[in-house]
């Protein structure tokens, strides 16, 4: 159980989700906690179950100490090798590579406790590994990403995915849809919304004064005057 009465803690706690269990996530996690110079800067805080990730420590070979998650006593740095965690029990033992359908109750409930502790002010952020979306649909539950899944957890209308690097940042208009779903979704007041919502968020995250948007054309050659599609004729031109 978490507490979720707020500390005074200098190092921000940062909640990480390994996503599938029976994928690369575990051991992304347990490789990125032999880092002792990241453990100095935040306290991690993995939230998953405890014999999965150190069943697949052993395998790797890595040293892996799990320590209880007490936001009240959390006041040190991690070593290498150490994480914190938060327990949440595997619904049916996994292999790695094998994929179980009962198992995806289990993702979600990492999710959503990673989640509903950053709104809660317990984590200061979440990182999350890959998760499959198709065992999860398989499972009954309807499921089409993390961006969808945040969104709906926080009551957010919109939200905006970004790809982002030093030199580079990336926003989609439209996420997790079929191809031939996308040129119906792209609207004039769709594209305008994004472009509001990456211009405040450019200035207020990444510092940038005076931020310059490129909007992408949909079809090759940007519709090479309405020859090759309208869309960047009848919405993205418009919009922009």
């Amino acid at each position: 159980m978490i507490n979720t009465v707020n500390a005074d803690n200098a190092i921000p706690q940062v909640a990480l989700t390994p996503g599938e269990p029976a994928g690369i996530g575990p051991d992304l996690i347990i490789q990125l906690a032999q880092s002792g110079e990241l453990q100095k800067k935040s306290h991690l805080v993995v939230i998953a179950d405890i014999d999965l990730m150190l069943q697949r420590a052993a395998q790797l070979k890595l040293p892996l100490v799990l320590i209880p998650f007490d936001q009240l006593q959390v006041t040190k740095p991690l070593k290498a090798g150490e994480l914190f965690i938060v327990p949440v029990k595997l619904r049916e033992a996994c292999q790695a590579g094998v994929l179980n359908s009962a198992n995806a109750d289990y993702v979600l409930e990492t999710l959503t406790t990673a989640t509903d502790g950053c709104i809660e002010g317990v984590f200061d952020a979440m990182v999350t590994a890959p998760v499959h979306k198709g065992i999860i649909n398989d499972a009954g539950v309807a499921f089409t990403g993390h961006t969808e899944f945040l969104a709906d957890r926080t009551n957010t209308q919109q939200v905006v995915m970004m790809l982002a690097t030093q030199g580079l940042k990336v926003a989609l208009v439209t996420t997790h849809l079929p191809l031939v779903d996308v040129p119906k979704t792209i609207t004039s007041p769709l594209i305008k919304s994004v472009c509001r919502i990456v211009q405040k968020d450019l200035q207020r995250y990444f510092g940038l004064e005076k931020p310059r948007v490129s909007v992408l054309g949909l079809n090759p050659h940007a519709g090479e005057g309405g020859h090759m599609g309208r869309e960047e004729i009848d919405h993205i031109i418009p919009a922009i």
